[in-house]
């Protein structure tokens, strides 16, 4: 082979590489928590184990008492796929719009990752796999937990 049909084949395999990585995603989503979850069928079997846990929970159940259950399961459901790095988006509304003036406090935010802790050992998770996603839902507490003066508490 000649040094110019050389050129030419390096020349060719430059080209489709730069279109190749045009096409590709600048980076790579990371989808191992997703699939440390079970994938979408694993995270809905640990939002279904969820639910009556909340209802079933005094600390924290008042607060879904007027609450389409159904319908905040598909959210989490969503939410923690979204989170875990799967290829689901999260439709449901922001987090301070959802729980304002509901009195969330720490104690509450707590016993809900309790419970999805509770959920994610049902359905066999791997102990840093259901670490990995509380830690991701815990910058929400910001968010769903307001301060309230003493004599409101």
């Amino acid at each position: 082979m000649t040094i110019t049909m050389q050129l030419k084949r390096a020349s060719s395999a430059l080209v489709i590489g730069a279109i190749l990585s045009l096409a590709a995603p600048a980076h790579a989503k990371d989808d191992q928590l997703f699939k440390d979850l079970g994938g979408k069928p694993g995270i809905d079997k640990i939002v279904g184990d969820l639910m009556p846990m909340i209802m079933a929970d005094a600390r924290i159940n008042k607060f879904f008492e007027k609450v389409d259950m159904k319908k905040l399961g598909g959210l989490l459901s969503e939410q923690f796929c979204e989170l875990s790095g799967g290829p689901c988006v999260y439709s449901g509304r922001d987090m301070v719009i959802s729980h304002d003036e509901m009195g969330v406090r720490t104690s509450h935010f707590n016993a809900l990752a309790e419970n999805l802790q509770v959920a994610m050992e049902r359905n066999n998770v791997p102990a840093a796999a259901s670490n990995k996603l509380v830690a991701m839902l815990a910058p929400m507490h910001k968010a769903m937990v307001r301060k309230v003066e003493p004599a409101q508490q």
